[in-house]
C-alpha cells in the first residue's frame, strides 16, 4: 500500500503582519516534494496589512488553536508558523510567552526547546523567553543535559551521525576560572561532563569566540545559555536564512526567524526568504521523522 501524503500546515501569523505575503512569495518561489502537500490554515478576510487589532491577534491564535488540532489528530504532520505580536497576543489574553510555549502545552509536553538554525550556525537555548536578570537563578545541570540532549537528536535527525556541539559559558571569557561568576564551574562544567557521556560535547567555551568556531566547521551545534546569546549570532550569520524550530515535540514546528514587521506590511518589500527555508526545513524533518 502507498504511504499517505505528508501534510504541512502553514499560518498566516497575525494577517496584519507579513506574514501572508512572505508565505505566499514562497510558496510562488519554490516546489514541494512529491509525497507532501501544504495546507493554509487561518483567513486573511477583514483584516487590513499594517493596521494589526485586537481582531487580528485573535485570528492568529485561532490558527494556531486549529493547527495543533490538526497535529494532534494527525490530520498533518508539521506545521510552519507564520510571525505575530507576543505584546498583541498578550493582550486578547494569550496566556504563553510565545508560540514554541504554546505548541509545547497543547502537546502536553514539557521536555522542549527552542532552536534556530540558519547558515552555518545551529543554536539551542537552555533559557528562552526569560528577563536576562533571571538567567543565572534559572540554570541547572539537569536543564541543560536536557536540551543538549535534545539538540544532539535534532541534528541526528538532520542527518549527522555525531554531532559535535560546544556548550556556551554564561560569563565573560567563560568565568575565568571563577573570577567572573561560578556558574561555569558549578553548573555549566558539570552539565557539560554528563553530555560527554552521551555524545560529542564540548565546554564551557568563552561566547565571543565559539560561534566564529562553529562557522568555520568546528562544531555542528551550540548549546547557549539565554535567548540573545544564540539570536544575535544567528542573526548577524543568517538573518533572512533563520529558521526557529521546536525541539521535543511529538510533531514538526518551524517557523521563520522574524517579526510581523507590522511597518512594511503591504508594500512588497518583505523578502519570504526564511519563510521559504521554514517551509524547506519542516518538509525535511517531517520527511526524516517518516522514513
Amino acid at each position: 500500500m502507498n504511504q499517505p501524503p505528508l501534510r504541512i500546515g502553514i499560518t498566516f501569523g497575525d494577517p496584519a503582519g507579513i506574514g501572508p505575503e512572505v508565505m505566499q512569495a514562497a510558496l510562488g518561489s519554490m516546489e514541494i516534494p512529491a509525497g507532501c502537500g501544504v495546507e493554509l490554515i487561518g483567513s486573511t478576510l477583514g483584516h487590513m496589512p499594517s493596521k494589526p487589532t485586537a481582531a487580528s491577534a485573535r485570528a492568529a491564535v485561532d490558527a494556531m488553536e486549529e493547527a495543533a488540532r490538526r497535529l494532534l489528530s494527525g490530520e498533518i504532520q508539521a506545521v510552519v508558523t507564520g510571525p505575530v505580536c507576543k505584546h498583541a497576543l498578550h493582550r486578547v489574553g494569550f496566556e504563553f510567552p510565545g508560540q514554541t510555549e504554546f505548541f509545547a502545552a497543547r502537546a502536553g509536553v514539557e521536555n522542549f526547546a527552542m532552536c534556530l538554525t540558519g547558515g552555518l550556525l545551529t543554536v539551542a537555548l537552555v533559557t528562552a523567553h526569560v528577563p536576562l536578570a533571571r538567567v543565572a537563578s534559572l540554570l541547572s545541570v539537569e536543564d541543560i543535559v536536557r536540551v543538549g540532549r535534545l539538540l544532539q537528536d535534532f541534528l541526528i535527525l538532520r542527518g549527522i551521525k555525531n554531532p559535535r556541539i560546544a556548550v556556551a559559558g554564561l560569563n565573560p571569557h567563560a568565568g575565568e576560572q571563577g573570577d567572573m561568576g561560578r556558574e561555569e564551574l558549578d553548573i555549566i562544567a558539570p552539565a557539560v561532563a554528563c553530555l560527554s557521556q552521551m555524545g560529542n560535547f564540548v565546554g564551557p567555551l568563552p561566547p565571543d569566540t565559539l560561534f566564529h568556531r562553529a562557522v568555520e566547521g568546528d562544531f555542528d551545534g551550540v548549546l547557549c545559555m539565554y535567548h540573545d546569546q544564540g539570536l544575535i549570532p544567528l542573526k548577524l550569520h543568517a538573518f533572512h536564512e533563520g529558521v526557529n524550530v521546536t525541539l521535543g515535540l511529538p510533531f514538526i514546528r518551524t517557523s521563520p526567524d522574524h517579526g510581523t514587521a507590522f511597518d512594511i506590511a503591504g508594500r512588497g518589500v518583505a523578502r519570504p526568504d526564511s519563510m521559504r527555508h521554514a517551509i524547506r526545513l519542516a518538509v525535511e524533518l517531517a520527511m526524516a521523522r517518516s522514513i
